[in-house]
């Protein structure tokens, strides 16, 4: 793993598909090699706070804006996730230009609101169950929701 000037590790981008990936918390170094790897849309899915010395969302998105990206913020905080922001995360990927790069603490809750979002858009829940476990993630817990979210797509 390439280290960033200030001697931390650089967050690990996980690939979920082709244009959507996740990763753990951002740094400001982490945002341009998100954009030397073409990335077009950083969303954050993180509430600033959430812990000491994390990056401020703001500190993201001018780094991301600087680097000709574009950024969204559809935090999730530990009462989890609403139809707000799922619809917010369906849209943000719908219309990127680019890949996409989600993240928040570890880039489990970006994977579930694009495991959700992806649902509501009616893609197959086995599938995205499949993309998530390959990035390292596993999203069966949410997998009723997931299935219904697939099934009223359809309607």
């Amino acid at each position: 793993m390439p280290l960033a000037s200030k001697g931390h590790a650089m967050a690990e981008f996980k690939r979920l598909t082709d244009t959507v990936w996740a990763s753990p918390q951002l740094s400001v170094d982490d945002v341009s090699e998100a954009a030397a790897q073409g990335f077009g849309l950083i969303v954050n899915n993180r509430p600033d706070g959430e812990s000491e010395g994390q990056p401020d969302g703001q500190a993201i998105e001018e780094a991301a804006r600087d680097r000709g990206m574009d950024y969204a913020a559809i935090p999730v905080d530990h009462s989890g996730f609403s139809q707000p922001q799922v619809e917010a995360m369906a849209q943000a990927i719908e219309k990127a230009n680019g890949k996409v790069l989600a993240y928040c603490r570890s880039g489990t809750r970006s994977t579930f609101l694009w495991a959700l979002a992806e649902a509501h858009r009616g893609k197959d829940p086995d599938a995205l169950t499949r993309a998530a476990a390959a990035a390292g993630y596993d999203i069966s817990g949410i997998r009723p929701t997931l299935e219904m979210l697939s099934a009223n797509s359809h309607d």
